[in-house]
């Protein structure tokens, strides 16, 4: 049936106060937090296909988002960039539906509404978005996480641990315009966002998927198996150490993250937005990056 630009399954599923849980790709999927967190929950809970966008050239561009050429069996295949759904009853309070989304380059508005019209369709209680930005916290200290809702006792807890909220200002994604929607349709809203050392580029980061997890693991109680991430995480994290730390520029950066860290008690973070970090800093990746082009 179709929902917006959607093309979704028919007869939708009857799901249990259902919450959706949004990655976006590729603003906020660094070290591929996001996906891996929605791949793991699928996992864990049986995911099922739901549906896909109907015309994905509607929303994106294609010299920008590559359609991908396989050959199955032999036999010549082309997967267009889209945004796919799936969902999972859990067994617990609330049943999941999972939207792996590409940021629309075009027909933004019509893209939002869309979202907004599929949570509609499935009586969704709750809209959040996940995933991971570069921040100012080194590897050395623990991955801060940002974010907030508009529910109080959530609100509450995620204080409790230690979740930042934001104050930013500036550009952004038409995707936040989801959130705001979102709430003055009467819908409740979670936005967690891990904040990565800007100098990892690990394309799946074992550390800042360990540390997201166990945030959602606390607010709803799904009692996930996270040890063996941690430790992909810890040696993930100790390679990267060994790898930074022979050269002084990257031990001074480390050390300058480090201090400017500590001084914040941990790092003041921004739900969907880079964090700004220190000029030397920042000058210094910059420099790093064009020796890496020659």
């Amino acid at each position: 049936m179709r929902v917006g630009g959607f093309d979704l399954i028919e007869p939708l599923p009857e799901l249990r106060n259902p919450h959706l849980l949004l990655v976006l790709r590729p603003w906020i999927d660094v070290g591929s937090v996001g996906t891996l967190v929605l791949e793991m929950l699928e996992d864990q809970f049986g995911a099922k296909d739901l549906g896909g966008l109907h015309r994905p050239g509607t929303f994106y561009d294609f010299t920008r988002y590559r359609p991908i050429l396989s050959r199955p069996d032999g036999r010549r295949e082309i997967t267009l960039p889209s945004t796919t759904l799936r969902y999972a009853e859990t067994g617990n309070q609330n049943d999941l539906v999972f939207a792996h989304s590409l940021e629309p380059h075009m027909a933004g508005e019509e893209y939002v509404e869309s979202i907004l019209q599929v949570m509609e369709a499935l009586r969704i209680e709750r809209y959040c978005m996940v995933g991971a930005m570069y921040g100012a916290g080194p590897h050395t200290r623990p991955l801060a996480v940002s974010g907030g809702s508009n529910e109080e006792t959530v609100q509450r807890r995620l204080v409790e641990l230690g979740v930042r909220g934001s104050t930013y200002e500036g550009p952004t994604s038409i995707m936040g315009t989801v959130t705001e929607e979102a709430e003055s349709r009467g819908l409740e809203f979670l936005t967690l966002i891990t904040q990565l050392p800007p100098y990892t580029q690990l394309d799946e980061d074992q550390t800042g998927l360990h540390t997201l997890l166990a945030v959602i693991d606390e607010l709803y109680g799904f009692r996930l198996s996270l040890e063996d991430i941690r430790e992909e995480g810890k040696t993930q994290y100790g390679e990267l150490d060994k790898a930074v730390g022979g050269d002084p520029r990257n031990r001074a950066m480390i050390r300058r993250l480090e201090e400017t860290y500590d001084a914040q008690a941990g790092p003041q973070t921004n739900p969907g937005q880079p964090t700004e970090l220190p000029m030397d800093v920042e000058r210094f990746l910059k420099q790093l990056e064009g020796e890496e082009g020659n």
